[in-house]
């Protein structure tokens, strides 16, 4: 737990620019740890402030997939007693960009530069995110497109996220 509370604070200075290794590292070491994806979450909340507000739970990580939910709260719901949409795109980025970022060397970064969503039905209950990201080799900047699925508990289609991360070596202040 200290280990991942040490990964932590170098995910919220910046860790010279290179999270995904950090991501990996902070994940395995809270293997074992009662609660670990509600942790998680609260450290990539720590580090990302914004998508710290939908309260995320990281359900699964590994290179190139994350699975991550969160809870129909009154925080995230909008006046049709639903889950509001930029909610669902904050969710929407945390999954595809974990499952790139988790993905990427250390000599590698992404940062979104645009997501897209489409609304596929009112939006209730736990939401949970499924993305998978192709790890794009070391070089230039580029950019990748990552599709992220919500389903509401019953397995059911509510929205789908587009992102688009340009990828490429960390830069060096």
């Amino acid at each position: 737990m200290r280990r991942a509370v040490s990964i932590a604070r170098t995910l919220v200075t910046g860790g010279g620019g290179a999270v995904g290794p950090a991501l990996s590292s902070a994940w395995e070491a809270l293997r074992g740890v009662p609660g670990r994806g509600r942790i998680f979450g609260r450290l990539v909340g720590t580090a990302a402030p914004y998508t710290g507000s939908i309260s995320p739970e990281v359900v699964e990580l590994t290179p190139g997939r994350a699975v991550v939910a969160m809870r129909d709260r009154r925080g995230v719901r909008n006046h049709l007693r639903s889950v509001h949409a930029i909610a669902l795109v904050n969710l929407g980025e945390a999954s595809t960009g974990l499952a790139l970022v988790t993905g990427l060397p250390a000599s590698m970064r992404g940062i979104l530069v645009g997501i897209s969503m489409e609304y596929v039905k009112k939006a209730r209950g736990r939401i949970t995110a499924t993305a998978e990201a192709s790890i794009p080799e070391e070089g230039a900047d580029r950019d990748v497109e990552v599709r992220g699925v919500l389903r509401d508990r019953g397995g059911e289609v509510v929205a789908i996220a587009t992102a688009r991360w340009r990828v490429g070596p960390v830069r060096r202040r």
